[in-house]
């Protein structure tokens, strides 16, 4: 297999706080630790550094006017603060998600999201993020919105796409490429599924990947080096960044990185 070096995300910043001892209620959700525990949320991205993870997402993914009223944009610029500060020269992406819940597509606004996202893609581009990160969009019509505000930014962007079907990944993830996606991921599929999708998102002429979400019940997979084992796969499907969902933790981004010194997984 040929590609570059393997890029390995951080893990999930809400379920973490929430292993931490965080109450997280909705619809602010991880955005209320940014008040009552930004110390914790400087913490977790600390130790996502340390596991060896290159890019780090800020803690935005619900700091949306709809999720956290008026205070939105300072708790966006104090999200991304955070992280740079604990991050140092690595790289920050500002987490932009959908406007309603991940796994309801049907509550998605459509075209309607676009002033929304716009908003939020250009506070998160005035305070410094080095790439957008589009995530978690199960409704096509809302991801391909998103890009393009995140787009018009100037700021590199990235999608990740939570898909009903490989086969919908796929028309999706070329929309989201035309217009203006730089890479392309899944994200947020129980890891034991993920492969289908990360082979769905191969020949659109950008890297690709996922970060999955561990699983529930009797198929979690919580142990860091069976999640490994599933990476490993989609590395070998042509995935050249990794990363981890809701579940995950340090433990499994360190196994992840761990991969990218590895001639198996280089070359």
């Amino acid at each position: 297999m040929s590609r570059g070096p393997l890029v390995v995300l951080d893990g999930p910043m809400g379920t973490e706080l929430a292993r931490r001892g965080v109450a997280l209620p909705t619809p602010a959700w991880s955005a209320v630790a940014l008040d009552v525990a930004p110390d914790l949320v400087a913490a977790v991205h600390r130790d996502y550094v340390t596991a060896g993870a290159t890019v780090h997402t800020a803690n935005t993914f619900r700091t949306k006017r709809r999720s956290v009223g008026a205070r939105w944009e300072e708790l966006a610029r104090s999200a991304v603060g955070i992280a740079r500060e604990a991050v140092g020269s690595l790289r920050v992406a500002g987490s932009i998600a959908p406007l309603e819940d991940c796994y309801r597509p049907d509550l998605s606004p459509g075209l309607a999201s676009r002033g929304e996202h716009r908003e939020l893609a250009g506070v998160l581009a005035d305070a410094g993020v080095d790439l957008l990160l589009c995530e978690t969009f199960p409704d096509p019509t809302e991801a391909v919105v998103a890009v393009e505000e995140a787009v018009r930014t100037g700021v590199e962007t990235w999608a990740s796409l939570l898909p009903a079907t490989p086969a919908s990944l796929r028309d999706t993830a070329r929309a989201c490429v035309a217009a203006g996606a730089r890479v392309v991921l899944v994200n947020c599929v129980a890891a034991k599924d993920t492969l289908p999708f990360v082979a769905a998102l191969a020949d659109l002429g950008v890297p690709f990947g996922a970060y999955a979400n561990a699983g529930w019940g009797a198929d979690a997979v919580t142990d860091a080096s069976a999640y490994e084992a599933l990476a490993r796969t989609w590395i070998e499907a042509g995935a050249s960044v990794v990363g981890g969902c809701c579940g995950t933790g340090p433990g499994h981004i360190a196994r992840l990185a761990a991969l990218g010194h590895s001639p198996s997984t280089t070359a």
